[in-house]
């Protein structure tokens, strides 16, 4: 049984201290949680978003084997399909169906996929075929949403790379650390 001291004048209560330290305990607790929970956020959208690039690489894959007279899709739209409501018609090359809507539409002007933009892809051109490609993810917000920035192109290969740097042609993400 708890049992609680009477002082005069504060029977049965808390005195003003105790609730301050109390108070002070909590907030102790929620400096030490709050930065974990955030570093935990960024390090599970970076994540999805090497993911992401992953499922790109393949979709990409995918679309110059179906549509070889193309090459690689020159949009994240052209993987995607044509509407938020999914793939109705028959894929074709400008809506190929690889992508869902979100990913397909996480471009800049868009809204992001857990707190990623992708660029729509950066493609050579051959005779008319697109040949090569790349593909950069960049944080909505640097250092809240992600801390590093990410690449893909034709090898396949995830490379991570500095938000800030140029991001945008083949030279650029080859020269990127690949991911382990």
């Amino acid at each position: 049984m708890l049992r609680t001291r009477t002082r005069p004048g504060n029977p049965k209560g808390f005195s003003l201290i105790e609730l301050l330290i109390v108070v002070a305990i909590i907030l102790v607790i929620a400096a030490i949680a709050i930065p974990n929970l955030l570093r935990s956020k960024i390090a599970a959208n970076e994540s999805s978003a090497v993911q992401s690039l992953r499922t790109i690489s393949s979709a990409q894959t995918s679309y110059s084997s179906t549509y070889p007279t193309v090459g690689y899709a020159s949009t994240l739209a052209a993987l995607g399909p044509a509407s938020s409501a999914g793939c109705a018609a028959t894929p074709t090359s400008t809506n190929a169906c690889l992508l869902d809507w979100v990913l397909s539409n996480a471009i800049p002007g868009n809204a992001p996929k857990s707190g990623y933009y992708f660029t729509n892809p950066v493609v050579t051109t051959a005779g008319g075929i697109n040949v090569t490609y790349e593909i950069d993810a960049t944080p909505a917000l640097v250092n809240e949403s992600g801390v590093r920035g990410f690449c893909a192109s034709t090898d396949a290969v995830i490379r991570f790379e500095n938000p800030a740097a140029v991001q945008g042609s083949d030279a650029n993400c080859g020269k990127q650390t690949a991911l382990q």
